[in-house]
């Protein structure tokens, strides 16, 4: 059992001064504040502790940020796919170029770089949409979920939670077989998808959710047994991201992706669809009325050119909103959480569509609950014992108020000073020059 005294903290969806939490077996047993029926320090520890029993955490605490979308191969593309001009198509040659190179080994070693970037930032839990299965041919590895298991280890090298959403991709188009890369995302079918995801242990820190990677990539007449190997699980999908997709949605189907996804049964309350750029009214409705999550993942979706989603008309017609940094153009969570508000400011010529409570909200416990871990993105007894600390005085933090402000509209990724992952610190100031040599020798390895 360990006792923490945080200066500042946002706790009850307010910033509260010295709060006093205790932590026993990755879980919080207490967390009382000022003005509360208060513990005591003795009380809290249940023995006459001494001042120095109590572990001092300086700065604004908040619960751990949940990155509801990632690709984490995507992340050697950083810094080389914004030169020139192009679209996402265009894009997309580059990173299955990236892709073809990737086995287990590679993809472990790159995962676990990018999953430590990711808990120097504050993440504490990713959710990995996960295509990339088998082998260059399609073939898959002796372990067929080899590719899977090296994220998963990556994620318990790095600290954090994953919730492996492993993607069922069947169609380069629709009607298309998969071609080039794309047999390496492949099972066949989705029955032979659901039978390979069956075979994943059990593990610790570990959802095995499910995914569609879009309304293009799995037939029509394949959804239906994903929902089924899905059920009672996180089940994510790629959703109107692109004008093209929808326009041939269209012409395949008669419906829009939203209504395809709809008729099928996709979306639901373990759904999150994620983008969400170009929807009808009808779309949104659907969505809000599944109360399908929507995970909005602002960083990539400018990156990309792809546009601003209704994020205001989603929240008003029932889906809540998590966050993604997708292709991890750029890794900071409190970027994308006040992109969101940013972006709709443009979109109307407006403020204030999102408070900085809602926006904490939606990077933490809605982005928990989302890949499946519920019990996760609150300071608050019988939760996940995650906390992020912030620097209040650095140059973009100080003099902010050192509240949900800060940590929306000012803080970023490099304010971060100490993580905890279920209980245990994870990363302390100083160790992302490390964490940085490391992504360059994975990557520089790759890029050869």
């Amino acid at each position: 059992m360990t006792v923490y005294l945080l200066e500042r903290a946002w706790v009850d969806g307010a910033a509260r001064d010295d709060v006093l939490v205790t932590v026993e077996d990755g879980r919080f047993t207490a967390v009382t504040w000022a003005g509360t029926t208060a513990q005591s320090i003795d009380q809290a520890t249940d023995r006459a502790a001494e001042p120095a029993d109590v572990v001092r955490v300086p700065g604004l605490t908040i619960p751990g940020l949940a990155n509801a979308h990632s690709h984490a191969f995507h992340r050697a593309l950083r810094g080389r796919t914004q030169r020139g001009s192009g679209t996402f198509w265009t894009w997309r040659e580059q990173m299955y170029s990236l892709a073809e190179r990737l086995d287990p080994d590679s993809y472990y070693a790159l995962a676990r770089a990018v999953y430590r970037e990711m808990a120097a930032t504050g993440i504490t839990c990713v959710g990995e949409f996960h295509y990339l299965h088998h082998g260059p041919d399609g073939t898959p590895y002796d372990d067929p979920n080899a590719m899977g298991l090296a994220l998963v280890e990556a994620a318990r090298e790095a600290g954090i939670r994953i919730a492996l959403l492993d993607t069922c991709y069947l169609s380069s188009g629709f009607g298309q077989p998969p071609e080039g890369v794309q047999r390496r995302y492949s099972d066949g079918d989705a029955t032979r998808w659901g039978e390979r995801v069956a075979a994943i242990a059990p593990r610790p820190g570990v959802v095995v959710g499910a995914a569609v990677h879009s309304v293009r990539a799995v037939p029509r007449d394949q959804l239906g047994t994903v929902v089924a190997a899905a059920q009672g699980r996180p089940l994510h999908v790629h959703l109107s991201e692109q004008v093209a997709e929808n326009d041939a949605c269209q012409a395949a189907y008669g419906l829009t992706p939203t209504g395809l996804l709809a008729d099928a049964g996709v979306l639901g309350p373990l759904t999150s669809a994620v983008h969400a750029t170009h929807l009808t009214d009808q779309d949104i409705a659907l969505l809000g009325g599944s109360q399908t999550y929507a995970c909005f993942c602002p960083t990539t979706e400018r990156d990309l050119a792809d546009g601003i989603g209704p994020s205001v008309a989603l929240r008003e017609a029932g889906s809540a909103l998590t966050l993604g940094s997708d292709s991890h153009a750029v890794v900071d969570l409190f970027e994308e959480m006040r992109a969101v508000e940013l972006n709709e400011r443009l979109a109307t010529q407006r403020r204030g569509h999102w408070t900085a409570a809602q926006l904490i909200e939606a990077g933490t416990t809605t982005g928990q609950a989302s890949l499946g871990f519920p019990d996760a993105g609150r300071i608050a007894p019988g939760h996940r014992a995650d906390l992020v600390t912030v620097d209040t005085a650095t140059l973009r933090t100080a003099g902010t108020g050192a509240d949900e402000h800060t940590a929306v509209f000012a803080a970023t990724a490099a304010d971060v000073t100490q993580v905890m992952v279920d209980g245990r610190v994870v990363v302390r100031q100083g160790e992302a020059a490390d964490i940085g040599r490391e992504l360059v020798d994975v990557i520089g390895r790759l890029q050869q």
